[in-house]
């Protein structure tokens, strides 16, 4: 990193594709994040800049293999450099009261199709205080995010016609739950109003001769259909002509709307053809396909809502001795809450006193409950067992682990694939192309001749044959039941992207420690040097190593305190990746390492070498100690495979995916381990820069990889990688440390990962077929006169519902 990029900004975090930077300039500055976020999203390297003036952050996702995370530093730097030297003249418009970026999440309700969230995206993305706005249909959300006031963006979606609501905290999203079964049931009693008096229109439509007061009954059993159960069709239709826009609630309008004025004069004309049967049983058919299609839909969301559902709504809370039961969001962070067997954790904290056994099936997958202490982390949503305990709150509301889970899981929800970007571009012209088809179908049968009464029938076919919401629903839900059923399976996916690229890996890099092997070693093997006190070098290495976060540190650390060993006061400490260890223990010079770390200072152990390499042979890791310039002592450190791991990459192998293991441990151990598991391909003694190198050499060969680690050692790598996956807990799910984030430290989790993406990727190019194809073959045969109106509007009603069940397999798969 040059010298100016230390001055302006630093790195504070790096992820998979991504790196969070703190920059002292943008502290309390909105108009330069403002500014900064423009600038660099033109650089076409750079999908993602997010700025939060409060405390200076900026982050940056991007391509690594485009643009080098130090040409990104200086990149910024100098952008920085220009924004303190040269201020704007005058303030930016969106900026101009310096008003905070935010980021609002939004459930809106009276979608219909496809046109309505492409509606509402363009109207929020005109205003330039909007930087993100992105609507998924299928979920009936919205993300916003930019310097617009959350009451703006409520009342620019409401003059759409539309309603929107907060979904910021999980209390709002329990209560957007019950409305969507509150509109599910009004959706269902719509549709039997509708049908109760559609049935016997449909049935005097079929009559032969029908005298006028057969025509008034059907008239006085049509109308109520329409302007009743039908009515938020028609008022949508209108409110969106009078924004000199249209969907396709306008198309509906449009067909049942002409069919039911043409009929009018036929009250009084006993020659005139009428329509009222159509007109009814068009909107019936309408809302019958909308009520299965949001009951369809609600099955697809049924992983974010049970995770949701997981939010307790009171907690306990000992305030002056007493308990008291208080709603969730009166809990803050400080407070002692006590817990009772069966109860379920409202949010996150420490254990203070007692001790039980939580299940963590929500954050791991796993079904068997964890033992908990006092000073352990418990999190909001879990399940406490059969004991009682104290947790004082580390967090609560948005800022829970579950809560990160919920969000991870939206933000992978709502994200668009390019396929469905191009899906949306045909969508915004579809409807009013149809209308176009339309006019013309009507002319042309006209100019042929045909009866006005017939030509406008083909007509109305052609409106309500036409389906842009099939197209609308084909990959959006898809990617909600994917990322759903992948969460219930304890996979936590950030993004479509990467939903979509894990269907097309074709080789695994793992990680060896922490990832293949539990993470979990231990000192088998202590050999100390002739002359070496024991104890001493016992407390000066329990001293050297209690700095370190290394697997191998912890272990020979832990394994000395339950010797009794008094850590010696160290100072001095450095790690050097991939070999140990430097400290000075007493006022002498510690090493703690390989043979290389040690070779390096100049200290031989070849006398040790042997030794050692029996020790590589046997699997175990050979750590040398060295003391003053003097090899003290050989100890052998041991790391079982995970449970599964060889039948996870036989699985792998299964599925076409080849596999290499990458570690920074001897040949020999790295050898040992991979014959255990079936890993064929080993590169032993791999630094971080190897392991990167490693990734790029198998892309230059045109495979397309994924790098699995514990997503802070294998940063590089993570972020170079195609898909970068990480090892971890729920906490490490709630930091995002990867693409794709595999709870639990169960590896067979990612075979899984990449049959539900395949799966995932297969169903949309389904739905996109029919989708499409639906449309491309409809619309020519109803403009043919080949369909009823009737007929047309049934199969366009059951055309979403159809997209919607086909996503539904994922849930079976």
């Amino acid at each position: 990193m040059s010298g100016k990029a230390q001055r302006n900004c630093r790195v504070v975090h790096r992820l998979t594709r991504r790196v969070r930077l703190l920059a002292p300039p943008l502290v309390r500055n909105a108009e330069r994040c403002y500014i900064l976020e423009i600038l660099l999203r033109k650089r076409p390297e750079i999908s993602e800049v997010r700025a939060v003036p409060e405390i200076g952050s900026l982050a940056i996702h991007y391509d690594p293999r485009r643009l080098a995370e130090q040409r990104l530093l200086a990149i910024v730097d100098g952008l920085l450099d220009n924004l303190i030297a040269c201020p704007p003249a005058r303030p930016a418009a969106a900026v101009a009261d310096n008003t905070p970026l935010q980021e609002c999440s939004l459930a809106i309700e009276g979608m219909s199709c496809a046109s309505c969230a492409l509606l509402i995206e363009l109207s929020l993305r005109r205003d330039p205080r909007v930087q993100v706005a992105n609507v998924n249909f299928a979920a009936q959300t919205a993300l916003v995010r930019g310097t617009l006031g959350r009451d703006e963006i409520f009342a620019r979606v409401g003059r759409l016609g539309y309603r929107a609501q907060p979904i910021d905290t999980l209390a709002q999203r329990r209560l957007l739950v019950e409305r969507e079964k509150e509109q599910l049931a009004l959706a269902k009693k719509r549709v039997m109003v509708a049908a109760a008096l559609t049935a016997p229109v449909m049935l005097l439509g079929m009559a032969m001769h029908r005298s006028p007061a057969l025509r008034g009954l059907e008239f006085a059993l049509a109308t109520p259909v329409l302007f009743g159960p039908g009515k938020e069709i028609f008022a949508r239709a209108w409110r969106l002509a009078q924004q000199k826009s249209a969907n396709m609630d306008s198309l509906i309008a449009l067909g049942a709307g002409a069919a039911y004025l043409y009929s009018l004069p036929g009250l009084f004309r006993p020659k005139h053809h009428v329509y009222f049967e159509a007109a009814a049983v068009i909107v019936t058919f309408v809302l019958l396909g909308r009520s299965l299609e949001e009951r369809a839909k609600g099955q697809a969301s049924e992983a974010i809502r049970k995770l949701i559902e997981l939010q307790a709504e009171t907690a306990v809370v000992l305030r002056d001795g007493e308990e008291q039961v208080v709603p969730i969001d009166r809990v803050v962070v400080g407070d002692l809450l006590r817990l009772r067997p069966g109860d379920r954790i409202p949010a996150d904290g420490l254990l203070v006193c007692g001790s039980s056994a939580v299940d963590e099936a929500m954050l791991s997958g796993e079904s068997l409950p964890v033992s908990k202490k006092p000073g352990d982390k418990v999190h909001a949503g879990c399940l406490n067992g059969n004991g009682t305990f104290t947790l004082r709150v580390t967090a609560v509301g948005a800022n829970t682990v579950l809560a990160g889970i919920v969000r991870l899981v939206d933000h992978a929800q709502g994200s668009k694939l390019p396929v469905q970007k191009l899906a949306d571009r045909i969508s915004a012209r579809f409807v009013p192309a149809v209308g176009g088809i339309a006019a013309l179908t009507f002319g042309g049968w006209l100019l042929a001749r045909t009866h006005p009464a017939t030509a406008l029938a083909h007509a109305i076919a052609v409106l309500l044959i036409a389906c842009p919401c099939a197209l609308g629903l084909a990959t959006p839900t898809a990617i909600m039941v994917g990322t759903g059923e992948a969460a219930r399976r304890g996979i936590y996916i950030r993004n479509g992207e990467a939903l979509e690229t894990a269907s097309s890996l074709t080789t695994v890099v793992f990680d060896k420690t922490g990832t293949i092997t539990e993470g979990k070693p231990a000192v088998t093997d202590f050999i100390a040097v002739e002359g070496v006190d024991e104890a001493n070098l016992l407390a000066r290495l329990a001293g050297a190593e209690a700095g370190s976060e290394h697997f191998l540190a912890r272990a020979i650390s832990a394994w000395c305190l339950a010797r009794g060993a008094e850590p010696a006061a160290c100072s001095d400490f450095a790690a050097t990746p991939g070999r140990g260890v430097r400290a000075s223990c007493e006022g002498l010079p510690m090493l703690i390492g390989n043979a290389a770390l040690l070779e390096e200072a100049g200290v031989s152990c070849s006398a040790q070498q042997p030794q050692a390499a029996a020790f590589a042979e046997q699997g175990k890791t050979p750590v040398f100690v060295a003391v003053d310039g003097r090899i003290a002592a050989l100890l052998a450190i041991a790391d079982q495979p995970r449970q599964g791991a060889r039948e996870a990459i036989a699985t792998l192998h299964h599925l076409g995916i080849e596999t290499v293991m990458a570690t920074g441990d001897l040949a020999a151990v790295a050898q040992h381990i991979a014959r255990q598991v079936g890993i064929e391909r080993v590169i032993a003694r791999a630094t971080p820069a190897m392991k990167l190198e490693l990734i790029r050499e198998l892309q230059q060969q045109g495979k397309r990889v994924g790098m699995i680690g514990d997503g802070i050692n294998d940063a590089p790598a993570l972020t170079a990688a195609d898909v970068g996956l990480a090892i971890g807990g729920g906490a490490d799910i709630a930091l995002e440390a990867a693409d794709i984030t595999l709870a639990g430290g169960d590896i067979a989790r990612v075979a899984l990962t990449i049959q539900l993406s395949r799966q995932t990727m297969r169903i949309i190019r389904q739905n996109l077929f029919w989708a499409l194809g639906y449309n491309v073959v409809a619309i020519p045969i109803a403009a043919a006169g080949r369909l009823n109106p009737m007929v047309a509007s049934a199969a366009m009603a059951f055309s979403s519902v159809s997209v919607v069940a086909n996503s539904l397999r994922l849930q079976r798969g």
